[in-house]
């Protein structure tokens, strides 16, 4: 590997990824990762290269400026009185006001509200959607500036209290001027649990992109009325273990639902500002997220259950 070629999943050991998967999963702590990954390099601060090496590199990932002039993008608190009281969230939108424009929820990974989730809620803008991505750690101080800190912080957020966060940022975001009122939402890992659960949640919601996100308790799933887009990646033990009790409760409870599992793909394959990203797999789920939006969301088309 030389520093003019960007890394890719390939060039790390099968067992490596597992361990980081494990790591930033909070299964295994730092000592655990590079005990465990110093077998596949030399020596302890070889070991710690892997790390680095599989740690994020947002600037060199970020596809659109914070300061865009295309996009009006700015974080704004509201009214969480079931959750934490108070909450923030990253809210971008097209800047020329046209028609009403589709909403769409972001829900990031368990690092809380990093730049690359505020990268990913610009491109929606961009595409035309008045986007929204809540901070789950905002009650503790927000995103702290390090992927190894945020992780420890997430670990100490109240999940109950998160989740009417949550919720209750899909009513700020109903809200918001310029919107149409037809409600989408896309989470990556914890965010595509957050996603599959708001879907159980949300009766008006009328697509849901949950990407290997852990599913929703079996029971709710009759709840479900959005058209679901279920991306998974091949190689995700953890998460694909959950996927045919899934599938068979959506099948019985009627739910539509397509899945888009590509070859080879490592847990976090969208993700374009780590080693796992796959660009060929994260350009097609994007196109399917979108399309499905475009189906769901806009106005003129079947509008989902708005």
């Amino acid at each position: 590997m030389t520093d003019k070629r960007r890394a890719t999943a390939s060039d790390f050991d099968p067992e490596v990824l597992r361990l980081f998967d494990q790591y930033v999963h909070g299964l295994i702590d730092r000592r655990g990762f590079l005990s465990g990954a110093a077998r596949f390099a030399v020596g302890a601060s070889g070991a710690a290269g892997l790390l680095a090496a599989l740690t994020p590199q947002f600037a060199a990932a970020q596809q659109i400026k914070p300061d865009d002039a295309r996009l009006s993008a700015r974080h704004v608190e509201f009214a969480s009185p079931k959750g934490y009281g108070t909450a923030r969230g990253y809210l971008a939108k097209p800047a020329e006001a046209g028609k009403p424009a589709p909403l769409v929820l972001v829900a990031h990974e368990n690092r809380g509200l990093n730049p690359h989730i505020e990268d990913i809620t610009r491109r929606l803008a961009l595409e035309g959607f008045i986007a929204f991505a809540p901070d789950a750690l905002f009650p503790l101080g927000g995103y702290p500036g390090d992927e190894d800190a945020a992780r420890a912080l997430f670990g100490k957020v109240d999940q109950d209290k998160v989740r009417e966060d949550f919720l209750a940022a899909a009513g700020f975001l109903r809200k918001v001027e310029g919107g149409n009122g037809r409600l989408g939402t896309v989470g990556f890992c914890w965010g595509g649990a957050m996603a599959n659960f708001l879907a159980t949640r949300l009766p008006d919601l009328a697509a849901a992109a949950p990407f290997y996100g852990s599913p929703p308790p079996l029971e709710d799933v009759p709840k479900i009325k959005a058209e679901l887009l279920v991306v998974l990646a091949a190689n995700d033990e953890r998460i694909n273990a959950a996927w045919p009790g899934y599938e068979a409760a959506l099948k019985a409870a009627g739910v539509q639902y397509a899945l888009y599992q590509p070859a080879g793909t490592q847990h976090g394959f969208n993700n374009d500002t780590t080693p796992r990203y796959d660009e060929d797999a994260a350009a097609e789920a994007w196109k399917r997220t979108l399309a499905l939006f475009d189906r769901r969301l806009r106005d003129g088309q079947d509008g989902g259950n708005a």
